[in-house]
């Protein structure tokens, strides 16, 4: 497992490995401290888009005079004796209107230098972005997706353009793109952050090469969110120990599950053997302990594949979890009208019963680990008929936080990910095993 490398190959640009002091923590001291202006930062990061965006077409936007005078205001801010944590740090916005929910990124010091690349009218959007040059591509592999909607964000982040990006992730949207490009995505407890979303199944989220980075991104924006309604339901479920965003975290080790298919996907073997294996490196170490693995046959399958890491065990029997797919439900929360009762009757019956069984499975446990996606990155054809979304829009209809990690790379050559997902309200929770994981790689 390798997350803080980046992709190397022609479409990245240089080919080189990303500057670990690109990271946003990392310019942002060196900001602060005096040892390099913002509008150089936001310099360099403007030239990198030139150099890349045209094989990459991550950018449906680039705002190169606004954002270096921005950062010329940020310097200002700076010399003038002002406190910014994230001071000069440029970020991309999903997006042409992703710059309106920003404020707090901006407030802390961040420099917006353009909006990233979405799904266009009639494409797939769980597929690909377009950009200002044509479709956007895998940094890793031009003929492969890097996943939707935040596709160009994830792009951006993982060539190095940018260290940190902004999503929305409303059935997936931040985890799969950052799995496919090998960076981490987190997905925020659904109504803790304000969101557009009328069906309340999106939830703002981000995408960093690091997990000090994320977590730098949670403080400016829950800072900047202090007093947002919507914090109903946050605190965590009893017995956990996980009691929301001012509870002391667990001591480790961290008691997690592990489900290749939470009991309903269809799941290549590959995704699943990969991000076993970085669940077994942390049980390993001492980090995390998986108390009671939910086996299935393909589980099983995957740890004898000849592509799994080789002298692996496989996970031990035990009650296997068993959510309901949440396709219709998912479906009829957001294309139902208030015409469709039986639509809706369905999807809240889905939900309730999902609820049960995840509330029930974190009164035992702290974290449910799972792969991010059902396949590998595919062709820009698309997915064919299965959904990459199955494994992640659960848990936009049950509301919980979710983090998809690097898990380490596939035949193929692309990255794939490990989901973790926390109780309601449990971010922190979720940005403290990336760093035991991010320090155990």
């Amino acid at each position: 497992m390798t997350p803080d490398r980046g992709p190397g190959g022609p479409s990245a640009g240089s080919g080189e490995p990303v500057d670990h002091g690109t990271h946003a923590h990392s310019l942002a001291a060196a900001v602060s401290a005096g040892r390099v202006r913002a509008v150089d930062v936001v310099a360099d990061s403007l030239e990198r888009i030139a150099r890349t965006d045209r094989s990459l077409c991550s950018f449906r936007e680039v705002w190169g005079e606004d954002a270096l005078r921005r950062a010329a205001e940020v310097d200002a801010r700076v010399a003038a004796g002002e406190r910014l944590p994230l001071a000069g740090v440029p970020f991309a916005v999903k997006g042409r209107h992703g710059l309106r929910s920003a404020g707090p990124l901006v407030a802390a010091g961040c420099v917006a230098v353009g909006a990233t690349a979405v799904p266009g009218p009639g494409t797939p959007w769980q597929t690909w972005g377009l950009g200002r040059y044509g479709r956007t591509v895998n940094p890793w592999r031009a003929d492969r997706t890097p996943g939707g909607s935040s596709a160009g964000a994830a792009v951006a982040v993982a060539a190095g353009v940018v260290p940190l990006a902004t999503g929305g992730d409303g059935a997936g949207s931040v985890r799969i793109p950052a799995a496919w490009c090998g960076v981490l995505g987190l997905k925020t407890t659904n109504g803790r952050l304000p969101s557009a979303d009328r069906t309340g199944l999106a939830a703002p989220g981000v995408l960093v090469r690091c997990a000090t980075d994320a977590r730098a991104w949670w403080t400016a924006v829950t800072v900047g969110a202090a007093g947002t309604t919507g914090m109903a339901g946050m605190a965590g479920v009893a017995g956990t120990g996980v009691a929301g965003e001012g509870a002391a975290v667990k001591p480790r080790p961290l008691r997690a599950v592990w489900s290749p298919d939470l009991g309903f996907a269809d799941v290549d073997p590959e995704p699943v053997a990969v991000a076993y294996a970085a669940a077994l490196r942390l049980a390993d170490s001492g980090s995390v302990r998986i108390e009671q693995d939910l086996p299935g046959p393909r589980d099983l399958r995957a740890s004898r594949d000849r592509r799994a890491p080789r002298g692996r065990r496989p996970a031990p029997e035990g009650a296997p979890l068993r959510l309901e797919d949440p396709a219709d439900a998912w479906l009829a929360l957001r294309t139902a009208s208030g015409d469709d009762p039986l639509a809706l009757a369905l999807a809240r019956r889905i939900r309730a019963a999902n609820d049960r069984r995840l509330d029930a499975l974190f009164r035992r446990a702290d974290l449910l680990l799972t792969p991010t996606t059902p396949c590998a990155a595919h062709g820009h054809d698309g997915p064919g008929e299965r959904y990459s979304t199955a494994l992640t829009w659960s848990f936009n209809l049950s509301g919980h936080p979710a983090l998809s990690i690097p898990a380490g790379f596939g035949s193929d050559g692309c990255p794939l990910g490990l989901q973790v997902v926390a109780p309601r309200g449990g971010e922190r929770l979720l940005l403290d095993f990336a760093a035991l994981l991010y320090s155990n790689a």
